[in-house]
């Protein structure tokens, strides 16, 4: 087993990793900016390192300086957590040509998961089941035109490269194609770098249904069920649940197995989300993440697995501690994303964390960094924590969420807690009747700025 591992990350993931760590007795080493001297992270880890100024990308994206905090702490593992480095490629290799051992997937799978077009040609071959849509790019309008012709309106025109909701636009009829078409293409330019955009036939009610995989690298994968993450603003989600309160048992073990025996045709190892859009009883992927969620806990809740603990541990070459078998459905989870934004608008609101209280109890989960006086520096996600509840079933978690949310306290920003409050009294919340587009159409009527 590894006796020492860097955390190539920060905040509550970088915690999460350092927790599960610690129970397996490996040394941790985290690394910061100078903005995040004082962050839980570097306070809970054994040794910690600053890699560089405030700016993420002379920090935590500096390759060469988390190479270095390696070799000058003797850690032979590198856990990218999410986010930043956590799904480059270049960075895979980097790391392993310096005998280092990155705790996640090959660099090959990650390089072929992050091109859309690839992913989705990959999965087609794989048997899992695609949305309709252009074989590869799409080089011109008039191309654009011709394909829609052929699959029908609504469609959305994508960037290969994206991710984020950037590079993302509808089309609804021929009349909005063009400027569709363009837009994706100069939003996907400035934000990656690749101007490159497909085409796929746009859902009007789908909800958004992850398959979350695991493999060791050898030909084995499971699945574990799916999350609901259809609750979501600008693309970016911001409830999820497990599982899903539309699958049904057979749904799941259809599509999980068609996941599974996916990643175990192509020797996936480590934690992989498999996303889909479900509509009408039919599951149609869209992209695969080579990480770990940030909703990964609901997951671990009602599997009673550690995600991390398992990464960790195929990393170092070692079975999974699990099989398909094992993998029984135990109640329901929700989680929540608090961020430090305020109402109505979502707009970042950095600074000093005045009072913290931390609900507990039964079946209640607080994946937090935060800490009284803390400050919340203004470079970074404004994502502060993950509040997650496990019921007995759907209904209880829902009351326990509640319960929980009224207990936390967050002094001294704005947050979004309020939002979360509000979602609770709906009636199409409390019975699952919704889908991708539902909280958008709420927002819109419920909080106008």
């Amino acid at each position: 087993m590894f006796e020492k591992i860097l955390i190539a990350n920060r905040g509550e993931i970088a915690l999460r990793v350092i927790r599960a760590a610690r129970e397996m007795g490996i040394a941790t080493v985290a690394v910061h900016s100078t903005a995040d001297a004082d962050a839980m992270h570097v306070r809970m880890a054994d040794e910690s390192v600053c890699i560089g100024p405030p700016s993420s990308s002379e920090s935590y994206l500096s390759i060469p300086a988390i190479i270095a905090a390696c070799e000058v702490t003797g850690a032979q593992a590198i856990h990218p957590g999410y986010g930043f480095l956590s799904e480059n490629a270049n960075f895979v290799q980097i790391v392993e040509d310096h005998d280092l051992t990155f705790i996640g997937p090959s660099a090959e799978h990650i390089r072929i998961m992050g091109d859309k077009i690839t992913a989705k040609d990959t999965m087609k071959a794989l048997g899992v089941p695609c949305v309709p849509g252009s074989e590869g790019g799409i080089a011109d309008v008039a191309a654009a035109k011709a394909l829609c012709a052929e699959i029908g309106f609504p469609v959305i025109v994508k960037a290969t490269a994206g991710g984020g909701g950037r590079g993302m636009k509808v089309a609804r009829n021929a009349d909005e194609l063009e400027r569709a078409f363009l837009t994706a293409r100069s939003e996907a330019k400035a934000a990656f770098g690749n101007d490159e955009v497909y085409i796929e036939k746009y859902l009007t009610t789908p909800r958004h249904i992850e398959i979350q995989v695991f493999g060791d690298g050898k030909g084995r994968a499971v699945h574990l069920g799916e999350r609901d993450c259809s609750l979501q603003r600008r693309h970016q989600k911001v409830l999820e649940e497990a599982p899903g309160p539309c699958i049904t048992e057979e749904e799941r073990a259809r599509i999980g197995k068609i996941c599974a025996d996916a990643c175990a045709n192509i020797n996936y190892r480590g934690a992989g989300t498999i996303e889909f859009l479900y509509e009408n009883g039919e599951f149609f992927f869209i992209e695969m993440n080579t990480r770990l969620q940030v909703e990964h806990p609901v997951t671990e809740a009602i599997f009673g697995v550690d995600l991390v603990q398992e990464q960790i541990r195929v990393a170092e070459g070692l079975p999974m501690s699990f099989t398909q078998e094992d993998l029984l459905i135990n109640g329901h989870a929700i989680e929540v994303r608090i961020t430090a934004e305020k109402l109505p608008d979502f707009a970042p609101r950095p600074g000093t964390i005045t009072q913290f209280h931390a609900p507990g109890g039964l079946g209640v989960r607080m994946d937090s960094a935060l800490y009284d006086g803390y400050k919340i520096p203004p470079y970074y996600d404004s994502l502060i924590a993950k509040l997650i509840v496990h019921g007995k079933d759907r209904p209880s978690a829902l009351n326990r969420l509640a319960r929980a949310l009224g207990e936390l306290i967050v002094d001294g920003v704005d947050t979004t807690v309020p939002l979360f409050h509000a979602l609770l009294q709906e009636e199409d919340i409390q019975t699952g009747n919704y889908n991708i587009h539902w909280l958008e159409h709420w927002l819109e009527t419920n909080l106008q700025a």
